[in-house]
């Protein structure tokens, strides 16, 4: 390839932008895992991911994609045979319930239209016709990439109380972690699976699972086999294999600027994004895939393509010209959507330069749309930019 002059503007759904702090972070010298340096940083950082859990409870870091937490949650808390309750809501959330049948689970699966995240009152109606309590957990994605649908975890919580159902609640927060609200604690989430790669700023490769006392209480007698991803020894305080040393000093300096704009600064920078990014893509004229409000994400936002043209054809175009990475439609929406991220280390200048080269390549493509979505965007962040922030704690 020749050189394209200027930085690439990566607006997938994650891996995301590393700031450079980070990255500097991470280029520290190896040391020794098992010194009383690692041990110290070990400790830190374990201590301060809680916060952005919103948990007391323990929260335990695999060297892992995300996939691996998915596969800790499920083989810690179950035993084969049992019965969980899964959702064709997107293609993550069918990856995540494939895996379980894989495993030897008993999948049911509620779905959606693809435009939608599962339904409350769908989940409450499930959950009551099971009067045996053979649903041993409900596995829910809490903000699906590949639609731009995020799901409502307190509403579902409650609809699970309201019938008294005894199932862990397992929520995968791999793109919502650091972007969105999620309380662990409050919401009463047994299993809160994340990754390292999206809102928390790092490259691929730490895997969190945050772990409730009714979920620990599971663990002692699920029969599922398990080595790799055991909790017995990372309960203990201890790491039963080699750690991501490196990935550590990076979590502990993405942790530093968390904690220097403030989580709820952060949330409200990504719903900002998002609502401006959602007014661009109807300035163009086209239509946003999440077709609900209330359920719109705050980390990635996706759009249809006009009948008869090809995104994926698209997003080559506006990756060879522009050196712009989309995200493509996964699953029933392959080849006919595109996916803008807009989560992690992002700023109002790097969103829109984002959008402006979305404008471009539609421009390029000669695909049906109208001009000024850019501007819509432009508009909107203008009005908001005089908004105050709140304050860090100290």
């Amino acid at each position: 390839m020749t050189y394209q002059s200027g930085r690439q503007f990566l607006q997938i759904p994650g891996p995301t932008n590393i700031p450079e702090r980070v990255l500097r972070a991470i280029a520290a010298p190896v040391l020794d895992h098992r010194g009383p340096e690692f041990a110290r940083l070990a400790s830190e950082v374990l201590a301060r991911i809680k916060p952005i859990f919103k948990t007391t409870r323990p929260v335990l870091i695999f060297p892992a994609s995300g996939t691996g937490a998915w596969e800790s949650a499920l083989v810690n808390t179950l035993s084969s045979g049992d019965k969980v309750l899964g959702f064709d809501s997107g293609q993550f959330a069918l990856l995540w319930t494939s895996m379980a049948r894989k495993l030897g689970l008993e999948v049911q699966t509620l779905a959606t239209d693809w435009r939608r995240a599962p339904d409350p009152a769908v989940i409450e109606a499930a959950l009551a016709e099971d009067r045996d309590k053979k649903i041993k957990a409900v596995m829910l994605v809490h903000n699906e990439t590949a639609n731009g649908c995020m799901s409502r975890v307190a509403e579902i919580r409650q609809a699970m109380d309201r019938v008294g159902h005894p199932a862990l609640l397992m929520v995968d927060t791999i793109s919502s972690l650091g972007c969105a609200d999620f309380r662990m604690d409050e919401w009463g989430v047994d299993v809160a699976i994340g990754g390292s790669q999206k809102g928390m700023m790092l490259p691929t490769g730490l895997a969190f699972c945050g772990v409730s006392e009714k979920a620990v209480a599971a663990s002692k007698n699920a029969k599922l086999p398990r080595s790799y991803w055991d909790w017995e020894a990372f309960l203990g305080g201890n790491f039963p294999y080699t750690p991501a040393c490196n990935l550590f000093f990076g979590l502990k300096e993405a942790l530093n600027l968390i904690d220097a704009e403030g989580l709820e600064n952060i949330f409200a920078r990504h719903a900002r994004h998002a609502e401006a990014t959602r007014r661009a893509i109807r300035g163009w004229g086209l239509d946003v895939v999440c077709a609900e409000p209330k359920d719109y994400s705050q980390s990635i936002t996706a759009a249809f393509m006009p009948e008869g043209h090809s995104a994926d054809a698209f997003r080559k175009l506006v990756l060879e010209r522009f050196n712009m990475p989309l995200g493509g439609g996964l699953g029933r929406l392959t080849d006919k959507a595109f996916r803008i991220g807009h989560l992690g280390d992002t700023n109002d200048l790097m969103l829109g330069g984002a959008l402006f080269g979305v404008e471009m390549g539609l421009a390029a493509a000669k695909i049906p749309h109208r001009a000024g979505g850019v501007q819509e965007a432009i508009s909107y962040l203008a009005e908001q930019s005089g908004q105050p922030a709140r304050m860090a704690a100290a």
